[in-house]
């Protein structure tokens, strides 16, 4: 028996972390945001010419790789480097774009109304990276480390982190009195400390502690 085709081994993994199916690329912003969350989080591969449920459609037109191209080059700050590769089972063709990790994150993709955002990764969905995020990101480029003093907004908010599973940002707010900006500094210290751990849901993010090794 001939063994199965790579692609068709990749797409029995089904949709995950490090990839991700398109029908079509009829819209260069929506293939900039995949590009922006592969590049900003493990690198990945999108098969293009796949279903969500994993059935080949294959690629319609070469315009599909010119629309990726300008997603990666025109739609992505800064550009988002790619590997594209065409393979052709059963007549159709299936175009596999591998996308490495970047060591240039964040990139941010632009939307049709002119708006850049930078995005993730996670399980098999993007989602949007917040400023607490990108703040963390900044701070792993600067030379100097980070420090935190213990006063009572960060005490209360790991005394109630070990109480409890996880916390939002609204909650730890009002748990401390805070304004935003303050509890968002307090976070981005814990982040990059690898002290507390970000989880992004549909639900929105949630802040958990880093559990002890």
């Amino acid at each position: 028996m001939a063994p199965r085709h790579y692609i068709i081994n990749l797409i029995s993994e089904g949709e995950h972390q490090l990839l991700d199916f398109k029908f079509e690329i009829s819209d260069a912003h929506k293939i900039a945001r995949s590009l922006s969350a592969f590049a900003n989080t493990d690198g990945g591969r999108l098969l293009v010419g796949v279903k969500d449920n994993g059935s080949i459609a294959g690629v319609r037109s070469d315009e599909e790789y010119y629309m990726l191209d300008a997603a990666a080059n025109l739609y992505c700050l800064p550009p988002v480097p790619f590997e594209a590769r065409t393979w052709t089972l059963t007549g159709k063709t299936v175009l596999e774009v591998i996308v490495p990790k970047s060591d240039k994150k964040p990139h941010f993709a632009e939307d049709p109304a002119r708006r850049w955002a930078a995005y993730i990764r996670v399980r098999d969905q993007n989602f949007p990276v917040n400023r607490v995020l990108l703040k963390v990101w900044e701070r792993e480029h600067e030379p100097r480390g980070t420090t935190i003093r213990f006063t009572n907004p960060e005490q209360s908010l790991l005394s109630y982190l070990e109480r409890h599973d996880s916390i939002t940002i609204s909650k730890f707010i009002r748990l401390a009195g805070l304004t935003r900006y303050k509890a968002e500094q307090i976070l981005i210290r814990f982040i990059s400390l690898r002290i507390i751990a970000m989880e992004f849901t549909e639900q929105g993010v949630l802040y958990r502690l880093v559990p002890d090794k």
